[in-house]
């Protein structure tokens, strides 16, 4: 149920209701959190629950929504200029945010995806023909441009996979070097 814009009360429960499931995704996998575990770490009423979403599945999808809104809404604010400061703010951002999110975190950190990565991989999809249907390459066609920056995507979600099954062993900062390392080294050439 939607409410109005003005409604304040609503987005600061949907905000409850939405800290509750990542502090609980810490401790137990989505499909083993229930409506009574959000009201209780939300402190909220099972009503209110309900005046926001209609079940647990309906709140897993708009959390992966609010994650694939929030990665593209960082990576579409990326535009390196073969700049390590740039890069490593860039990753250093995606880094703390994986680690910030615990159900991106725990799905990165499994070897099975789920409809998340599909609908990533769509987007994915759009972003890398919507930037280089943009673009105006020198030396490389727009094919080639659309490959590099799907293989830096691809790293770069490798890296958190390995980070995230490693169970975070290495401060965000190191993996934000070694990602705009690898970027700058093999990557940007390619798309200057």
């Amino acid at each position: 149920m939607q409410k109005p814009d003005s409604d304040e009360r609503f987005y600061v429960a949907d905000e409850a209701i939405l800290g509750a499931f990542f502090k609980l995704s810490r401790e137990k996998a989505p499909d083993k959190i229930t409506v009574s575990d959000i009201i209780k770490a939300a402190g909220i009423a099972r009503s209110t629950f309900y005046n926001h979403y209609q079940d647990i599945p309906s709140l897993v999808a708009a959390v992966e929504e609010k994650t694939i809104h929030d990665v593209f809404s960082m990576m579409e604010k990326f535009h390196p200029r073969n700049d390590l400061d740039i890069c490593r703010s860039y990753f250093l951002s995606i880094c703390r945010y994986t680690i910030e999110n615990p159900f991106l975190a725990g799905l990165l950190s499994t070897p099975h995806g789920n409809d998340l990565f599909e609908k990533m991989l769509t987007m994915l999809h759009h972003y890398v023909t919507d930037t280089t249907s943009n673009s105006s390459p020198n030396e490389h066609t727009r094919e080639e441009i659309s490959y590099v920056i799907t293989c830096a995507i691809g790293s770069t979600v490798g890296v958190l996979h390995k980070w995230a099954r490693d169970q975070f062993d290495l401060e965000p900062e190191a993996i934000a070097d070694i990602l705009s390392q690898v970027f700058l080294s093999g990557m940007l050439p390619l798309l200057s």
